[in-house]
């Protein structure tokens, strides 16, 4: 029997109070931050579900296990642990610690890409697009069709479209193609998981045209659960053996520890090609650091290598993906549009059927995610034309292929009184949303506008 409360299975031992604030006070505090909700200061957010990515709460066994951190610059035995854990998860042979997941996209995308060189992906996010993007590279996404229709029902709405990928490759050569990028789950597509089926078919179309075939697996636990659920003949592995075996289809893997590690800061690259790991660990130590600290602290390669256990728990994994889902449906039943169905680490809002009178070079996400604050304290995320958009010759632009907004749901963090508050402030949203006018961007960076843009009300 499945009880409907969804209990967290585990116990508060500290906690961090939350300012709470008046909508007078931040509609100035948004004002302030031109409004971007990335550029308000954390005391003026109440409820913070901007990303789950270095936000989660670390468990009693890690905080222990940063007190063993061996800080020694070379050979330190935090990183044996640390590699060991890598090691047994993936099988890959060469290892190396990053700050965090972007840097290891740098050294890696950063030596394969250059100009005339491609990238193919399920979807690639905003920080890997930008890295392949700075190269000289290009980056195509090719989703299913299913993941582009935000209201369809399909178990794997994260899988990369298998006759498009065979297209590219005879199209631009294989000897072009820098490498395929198999992002698990699909953050950018509403954090739809791959099927282990889909993987296998990718994995042998490359080893048919000799292509590198790699893995973004900051949320492979998440996505390994959806598989465990979902897809038959998995019914009976336990999560990290589901994990492994995705593995053990790549030619290497990246990793974002911030997410399905449960930490604060770290990543690691990890590659089976010895040339190709030769390469890496020279920019690694040019740009990181040394080979067995790569920008880590010991400490924080203690609380990687414990991380990476825990979060294959079968109870956190159940309780994770469940109290996400949680909101999704309350939303739903509420007429929030979403895409569906709920993904592992986050509900995405399809901003334009919210807001379908507001054009989409009026940034129907970014007016979701100014109301959200404005309304409730909570912070989240537009993952739609701000994040993705781009301008033809003549500066029109070029609108992402859905409009989202993503409350993304730091590990350990928030309780379902929490989650009850973001449902009523959703409440007071859908009040209002006829007359709610949109934004326009004042001012932009060239690279990942979405962090520092500054907009103002269009009206």
């Amino acid at each position: 029997m499945e009880f409907k409360t969804i209990i967290e299975p585990f116990k508060i031992k500290m906690v961090e109070p939350i300012k709470m604030t008046t909508h007078e006070a931040r509609k100035a505090f948004l004002e302030q931050a031109h409004y971007n909700p990335f550029l308000l200061k954390s005391e003026q957010v109440m409820i913070d579900l901007l990303t789950d990515s270095g936000t989660s709460a670390m468990s009693s066994n890690q905080w222990a296990g940063i007190m063993m951190g061996d800080e020694s610059y070379a050979g330190a035995k935090s990183w044996e642990r640390m590699d060991v854990a890598i090691h047994s998860l993936t099988g890959l042979e060469y290892v190396f610690p990053t700050h965090q997941g972007r840097a290891a996209e740098r050294i890696l995308y950063s030596y394969l890409g250059g100009k005339g060189k491609t990238f193919i992906s399920n979807t690639h996010f905003d920080t890997t697009r930008a890295n392949i993007e700075f190269s000289g590279a290009e980056a195509i996404d090719i989703p299913i069709a299913e993941g582009l229709n935000p209201s369809l029902i399909h178990p794997f709405k994260g899988n990369m479209d298998l006759q498009k990928l065979e297209n590219l490759i005879k199209q631009k050569g294989a000897k072009n193609i820098a490498g395929v990028i198999l992002t698990v789950t699909n953050n950018s597509g509403g954090g739809q998981p791959v099927s282990m089926d889909n993987a296998k078919s990718i994995s042998r179309i490359c080893k048919k045209y000799k292509v590198r075939f790699f893995l973004d697996c900051c949320r492979i636990a998440e996505n390994s659960y959806f598989i465990k659920h979902r897809e038959r003949g998995f019914e009976k592995y336990t999560y990290k053996e589901i994990a492994q075996e995705m593995f053990s289809l790549t030619d290497g893997a990246i990793m974002s520890a911030k997410k399905d590690g449960l930490v604060n800061m770290g990543g690691f690259l990890a590659l089976k090609n010895k040339e190709l790991a030769d390469a890496c660990k020279n920019l690694l130590i040019i740009t990181e650091g040394f080979t067995t600290y790569g920008g880590l602290s010991g400490r924080d390669m203690e609380a990687i290598a414990i991380g990476l256990e825990e979060v294959f728990d079968a109870n956190y994994l159940h309780y994770r993906i469940r109290s996400t889902a949680y909101l999704g449906e309350k939303l739903t039943k509420m007429g929030i549009p979403l895409i569906m169905p709920i993904g592992g680490h986050a509900v995405y809002i399809d901003a334009k059927t919210f807001y379908p009178q507001i054009p989409v070079n009026q940034y129907p996400g970014q007016t979701l995610v100014c109301e959200l604050y404005l309304a409730g304290g909570i912070r989240s995320v537009e993952i739609g034309s701000v994040m993705f958009g781009k301008y033809d010759k003549k500066g029109v632009l070029i609108p992402a292929s859905m409009e989202l907004v993503r409350l993304a749901i730091p590990r350990r963090v928030y309780t379902q009184s929490h989650i009850e508050y973001v449902i009523e402030v959703f409440e007071k949203l859908l009040e209002n949303r006829k007359y709610t006018k949109g934004y326009k961007i004042i001012e932009e960076p060239e690279f990942l506008r979405h962090f520092t843009a500054h907009f103002m009300p269009a009206s």
